[in-house]
């Protein structure tokens, strides 16, 4: 089978994702600096399939190692690109640091590719390029606001960037694949999103504070246009997503692609809000939850949730998993981990 490089490989999307290639038989070889990761998640990857991927400790700002890597791994097919910095309010205060990390990197990446015969490639994005949308459900031909944070303008960059190389370099396909909020973790409990620190997002604060670790879940605001004040996002199971990885590379693979450059929302297409979250989480842990309302957080959009339409009838991918399927997992990953 195809060999494919996953950049960010033993992070929260990437480790699932590598899961998923080789449970379709893929060879894998897998790049991570480990900096928001944990070498540990090998092993877990490694238990669920049975087969351990190739793995390279490289910081792809090394661009003499990135091109050391393409010399070493010349048959490479096909790249899912993850790798990047992530935290929307790190971004604000460290603005270099997250250009040179998501948008240097990412040009590296492609001047290798360039050199290839052929290569496809995935673009980890996000449905932070929308901003606050004007319409809901968010369609793929929604406008790209200007970004809210440095965070969510390396993501809109490296679209343009992919974009451009597409139009004059046929030789690469790529697709951009804008998530709306991953969540959860495999069934087996044995990967899952594991924060460094104070987690930033949701999920993984609920279940840091059912478990005792946090002492209680702020929830932003309660006030705003919804039916129960709090904002509304739309929640996708990390195994969806991560099948929906595999379902876009057998595309561009298999030349089914429309144009060389493709762009596809991620999503279940129904919002949930931050209360109803909270009542899931309850509901399939069977605790109650410390929480608060406090004042609203700054640069939080209202509402956001995916019109699906295109991935669903493009790609042939739809979401299985509920939202209490996500949170059952995420709190039995949380259990393992804390055991």
């Amino acid at each position: 089978m195809d060999k494919i490089l996953v950049t960010g490989g033993l992070g929260f999307i990437g480790s699932h994702t590598v899961v998923e290639l080789q449970n379709e038989g893929y060879d894998v070889v897998i790049i991570d600096d480990l900096s928001n990761s944990s070498i540990n998640v090998l092993d877990g990857i490694t238990s669920i399939t049975g087969k351990k991927p190739i793995f390279e400790k490289l910081d792809l700002k090394d661009k003499a190692g990135v091109e050391a890597f393409f010399e070493k791994h010349n048959d490479v097919k096909g790249v899912i690109h993850f790798a990047a910095s992530k935290a929307v309010g790190e971004s604000v205060e460290k603005p270099l640091l997250y250009y040179e990390n998501n948008i240097g990197t990412l040009v590296y990446l492609l001047k290798e590719l360039k050199k290839l015969p052929e290569a496809s490639f995935i673009f980890s994005s996000s449905c932070t390029v929308y901003g606050q949308a004007d319409e809901l459900p968010i369609t793929e031909s929604a406008p790209v606001k200007q970004a809210e944070s440095p965070y969510g303008n390396t993501k809109q960059i490296g679209e343009e960037i992919i974009s451009d190389t597409c139009k004059v370099t046929p030789s690469i396909k790529a697709i951009a694949l804008r998530y709306f909020n991953p969540v959860g973790a495999h069934e087996s409990a044995n990967i899952g999103e594991l924060p460094i620190g104070v987690p930033q997002n949701l999920v993984p604060f609920i279940t840091q504070t059912g478990i005792g670790l946090r002492e209680q879940l702020s929830v932003f605001g309660d006030d705003y246009p919804t039916p129960d004040g709090t904002c509304i996002r739309d929640y996708i199971h990390v195994v969806d997503l991560a099948k929906a990885h595999v379902v876009a590379l057998k595309r561009l693979l298999g030349n089914k692609n429309k144009a060389n450059y493709e762009t596809f929302n991620l999503g279940t297409g129904k919002g949930s809000s931050v209360l109803e979250v909270v009542q899931a989480f309850e509901r399939v842990s069977g605790k109650k939850l410390n929480y608060k309302i406090v004042g609203r957080r700054e640069g939080d959009i209202i509402s956001a949730y995916a019109d699906t339409t295109k991935a669903n009838e493009e790609l042939g991918w739809k979401t299985k998993l509920t939202l209490d399927d996500a949170l059952r997992s995420a709190w039995k990953w949380e259990q393992k981990i804390r055991g």
